[in-house]
């Protein structure tokens, strides 16, 4: 097709891409159309096949030219996108459909000439990322840190029974329920539909759950029901400034026995534990390893956010869209339901749900900012997963999982996964680079639980 283009770069990442397709071309794609038509219509008066073009264009004039048209369009952007000389920058992100800026007309007697907007990949110029030098905190672990999670391996080995009939639930308890979030005031309103769940077990005490309603669990007897509401913080991770109205019943009430601390714990726990000694440096040195990996991360969270602060990002609004949409499903898996019935979890209103992914944007978009700063650096520094790389790769994850290498190998046998795995090898490499050419101070000491869930 004959075809001129023009492009006008506009806010956000986002594109104005103006085109004109010759009237040679117009003609040709309408008598093709028109041709098409004419072989199988079939009209009163006239044999299938049979009825004259004028007729056809006298009687579907509009439909004709408003279907030719569309041909047009997607004809022509189809071969502009394809085509490799047209720059990989102005071409569409895969989830930013072009928009027609309002409705174009065809005219058969000239040049069609119509526009689209659509979201391009952001400009990204990283002039500096070397020679940053930030802070981490002073972090070591201690002995309360490996009594705490000593007591956490007493926790998963005691033994759980039956409280006596009764007896009231209390902190520590092993206590068993089923829940719903209803609507309306009375006791009997409506379930809401999506937020019932049977035979949930949890500590009572320990907060793991999502509606945090331990405190209104504690002193209730199994076979109670009890309809309460409760009104969550403005700062709350799930329901910010949002009041519930729960209805639980405890169905079952159990309680814990601890077995002692001594050595016959650290031989019941593995057999390659001969004393609680033993069991206490196994703790530590996992303690340390996890502490040594979330001190890595913060150090290259810190050094990306000062890299961030010097190379600015316009993100576009359909990558922002796509990324919130993928927070949205993931809070759905955690609800264990799908994202309509998260939508009536969180309110029936679009407005409850709109409020959510509102407070989810500045996360959203540093975690973009900086996912496309490193891609820059990964493609201008010419990161790539070797097959050597690819090689270790297999024997770290066999290792860490207490397997074959060939074990580990099948789960990336699909393309994809390979893919996925080359990414993930690339990006190890970007943040060894950032360590290593950036520097790192140590600052104010931090107690390892104050470290651990940190994000920087």
């Amino acid at each position: 097709m004959n075809i001129t283009k023009d492009i006008t770069r506009l806010e956000k990442s986002s594109l104005k891409l103006s085109v004109t397709v010759g009237i040679d071309d117009v003609r040709s794609e309408y008598d093709e159309l028109l041709s098409t038509y004419a072989k199988s219509a079939q009209l009163p008066g006239f044999r299938k096949g049979k009825v004259p073009r004028e007729v056809l264009i006298r009687k579907f004039a509009d439909a004709l030219k408003a279907e030719a048209m569309g041909k047009i369009i997607e004809k022509s952007l189809g071969d502009i996108f394809k085509d490799e000389t047209f720059p990989r920058e102005n071409k569409p992100l895969p989830y930013s459909s072009p928009r027609l800026e309002d409705e174009p007309k065809l005219d058969l007697n000239s040049d069609f000439k119509f526009s689209v907007f659509y979201d391009v990949l952001p400009e990204v110029k990283v002039e500096k990322w070397q020679g940053f030098e930030v802070e981490v905190p002073d972090v070591s672990v201690s002995e309360e840190d490996i009594s705490r999670e000593i007591e956490g391996v007493r926790e998963y080995n005691s033994i759980v029974q039956d409280k006596d009939e009764g007896d009231a639930a209390a902190s520590g308890d092993v206590v068993t329920i089923n829940y719903c979030e209803l609507a309306g005031e009375s006791e009997d309103g409506t379930v809401l539909e999506g937020s019932e769940r049977d035979d949930f077990t949890f500590n009572l005490g320990s907060g793991s759950n999502i509606y945090e309603f331990d405190g209104e669990i504690t002193g209730m007897k199994k076979g109670e029901t009890k309809v309460f509401t409760k009104t969550y913080p403005e700062g709350h991770k799930d329901f910010p400034g949002k009041t519930k109205k729960l209805k639980v019943t405890l169905t079952a009430l159990k309680i814990k026995k601890l077995p002692d601390l001594d050595d016959d714990l650290a031989q019941d726990v593995s057999d390659k534990f001969k004393t609680l000694d033993d069991l206490k440096n196994n703790i530590r040195e996992g303690l340390d390893k996890n502490l040594q990996e979330s001190l890595r991360n913060l150090k290259i969270n810190r050094i990306l956010e000062k890299i961030m602060e010097v190379t600015p990002v316009e993100i576009p609004e359909s990558m922002l869209r796509i990324e919130l949409d993928s927070r949205w499903r993931n809070l759905a898996r955690r609800f264990n339901t799908d994202t309509d019935g998260l939508y009536k979890i969180m309110g029936s209103s679009p407005d409850a749900a709109g409020t959510i992914i509102e407070s989810w944007k500045p996360d959203a978009l540093k975690a973009l900012h900086s996912r496309l700063i490193a891609e820059t650096i990964i493609e201008e520094q010419k990161l790539e997963a070797s097959d050597d790389d690819i090689e270790k790769e297999f024997e770290r994850i066999a290792a860490e999982n207490k397997t074959g290498i060939e074990e580990a190998k099948k789960y990336y046998e699909s393309e994809d996964a390979m893919v996925y795995l080359k990414e993930e090898i690339k990006e190890h490499k970007f943040y060894d680079l950032l360590l290593e050419k950036n520097t790192t101070k140590t600052g104010e000491k931090m107690n390892y639980m104050d470290m651990i869930p940190n994000k920087g």
